[in-house]
C-alpha cells in the first residue's frame, strides 16, 4: 500500500497533458481546498479530479477495470467504500465553496478525443 502514489500517476499526466496542448494552465493539488483536486483552474473556480477506476470504485458498468477483490473482503469492503464517500462529501464541499467540479476516470482517458471534448465544455462553461 505503501507503494500507492496520489500524485502524478499515468491517468493524471495524460490529462495534464492533454490541458497543456489545449493552451490551459492550472495548479496541481491546491491543499487548501477540500479533497485536494488534482488540477485546478483558480480563476475559472474549476476543479478537475482524476480517478483511478479500482481504487474510487467507478460505477459504470462498462468499465472493465472497476472490480472487488475476491480475498480479504473484510479490509476491502470498507476501505474501497471509505474513499467513494470521502470522495462524495469532498465535491460537496467545493460545490457550497463555488467550485464547478469535473471527475475523469481512469478508463476515460483511454479515449482522448472525446475527453477533448468534455475537458473543452467543461472548462468554456
Amino acid at each position: 500500500m505503501r507503494r500507492i502514489r496520489s500524485k502524478g500517476m499515468s491517468p493524471e499526466l495524460h490529462v495534464r497533458q492533454l490541458l497543456h496542448h489545449l493552451g490551459y494552465r492550472y495548479r496541481l493539488h491546491r491543499k487548501s481546498l477540500p479533497g485536494h483536486p488534482d488540477i485546478i483552474f483558480p480563476k475559472l473556480q474549476k476543479a478537475i479530479f482524476v480517478h483511478g477506476c479500482f481504487w474510487h470504485q467507478h460505477s459504470d458498468p462498462a468499465c472493465k477495470i472497476t472490480r472487488v477483490p475476491k480475498s480479504r473482503l473484510e479490509y476491502w469492503a470498507p476501505k474501497l467504500a471509505r474513499n467513494k464517500q470521502r470522495d462524495e462529501q469532498s465535491v460537496a464541499l467545493l460545490l457550497q465553496l463555488g467550485w464547478n467540479v469535473l471527475v475523469v476516470w481512469e478508463c476515460q482517458v483511454v479515449y482522448p478525443d472525446s475527453l477533448k471534448q468534455r475537458l473543452v465544455s467543461f472548462l468554456n462553461s
